[in-house]
């Protein structure tokens, strides 16, 4: 075992030239970069949408001639696990969809990883070259924060947009941290935004409104987004209501636990509600498997139990509980940038690579709903 793991370690640290964290494209050669306000991310040249030459295959080569380990020596198999994704994945540039996806981080239970997921997805779609807008329909903020920006009272935000009726490129801030990464955070006064959008017109299709003008504003530019990730609340209110109109697609998250498929199921009853009544576009094209435990059968059961019911729908990548996407929130980063090594970097960048890459090759209003 000693052998093994030591050679694996070794394999580990042989990595072609691609740089260990994923590209953020080139630097802003301009000086300051347009107002994120007025259009997307820099221009064509800037961001190189257009990928270079295709290396997945010598990386694929590269990651099979590593020394693998066997089943009884865990620990170095996870570390060869890794050690492959890494080769694989980093560096690599995603394809852009045909069309802006537009998607709702959804799941009524709450603590399954809807706010983790949708600012390290959207943190590793745009490290591989994509525009990402991220909206925070969470009145807690909890991804603002993560992706570093300010949220306070007197920041614009989405309350604005929803009940003032604010265009949303004045609310619109650029992370920090990632280039091609833009957030519409969320203030305490989106906790009264429930009560207050109940006695407005149109209260369902507030946000369906700012989102389909920000997005036509960004094409007229010549800046179009390729992905726009809204986080909800656990909940089924009004904010959340908002977020399926606006959306035609619903991205899952499932915590590999037994409460969360009770809470799907229920999930899925809503969804259709939302198809019947007020937005006959949406359906369910993604779900990713969180907080995945190896070591437990009951994580093994849960993720053949989703597997089995939503083959098309799950991602083959899942993501491990991980201190470093804990800790990272604190640092007001994602994981992505806050150690993008980690396996839970990682296994974000894996999922976000396979959530773009099936999107390029299936048209969202080809898939059947769940």
């Amino acid at each position: 075992m000693v052998e093994t793991a030591a050679s694996v370690e070794t394999a580990a640290t042989v990595e072609p030239s691609a740089p260990a964290t994923p590209a953020a494209g080139p630097p802003d050669t301009a000086g300051e970069r347009p107002s994120a306000a007025a259009t997307a991310v820099g221009t064509h040249e800037e961001r190189s949408d257009v990928p270079g030459p295709d290396d997945t295959e010598v990386r694929a080569q590269i990651a099979a001639a590593m020394p693998g380990a066997d089943g009884g020596t865990p620990l170095a198999a996870a570390v060869a696990a890794d050690a492959r994704k890494r080769i694989t994945l980093s560096g690599r540039t995603v394809p852009r969809p045909p069309q802006t996806r537009v998607m709702t981080v959804a799941n009524q239970k709450g603590g399954v990883g809807k706010t983790t997921t949708t600012v390290n997805v959207a943190a590793a779609l745009a490290q591989a070259g994509s525009t990402v807008l991220v909206i925070d329909l969470d009145p807690q903020g909890n991804a603002s924060t993560a992706l570093g920006i300010a949220h306070h009272a007197e920041v614009p935000s989405v309350y604005d947009v929803l009940v003032d009726g604010q265009p949303m490129s004045g609310v619109v801030q650029e992370c920090p941290d990632v280039k091609g990464l833009f957030c519409v955070p969320a203030t305490i006064d989106l906790a009264g935004a429930e009560i207050e959008l109940v006695s407005l017109v149109a209260r369902e299709t507030r946000l369906h409104r700012a989102v389909s003008a920000y997005v036509d504003q960004c094409e007229a530019a010549g800046e179009r987004l390729d992905y726009v990730l809204i986080d909800c609340p656990p909940s089924l209110g009004l904010l959340t209501v908002n977020a399926f109109v606006a959306a035609t697609e619903v991205f899952i998250p499932i915590q590999c636990e037994y409460y969360a498929l009770e809470g799907l199921s229920q999930l899925l009853k809503n969804i259709e509600l939302i198809r019947s009544h007020l937005n006959p576009t949406l359906h369910v094209s993604t779900i990713l498997l969180t907080m995945y435990d190896g070591r437990t059968r009951l994580s093994a059961q849960v993720a053949d139990e989703v597997r089995e019911h939503f083959p098309d729908q799950t991602l083959r990548a899942s993501v491990p509980r991980s201190v470093r996407i804990s800790e990272a929130p604190s640092h007001a980063e994602t994981v992505m940038t806050y150690d993008p090594n980690s396996s839970g970097a990682l296994s974000y960048l894996e999922a976000a690579v396979e959530l773009a890459e099936r999107g390029v090759a299936t048209s969202p209003t080809s898939k059947e709903s769940a």
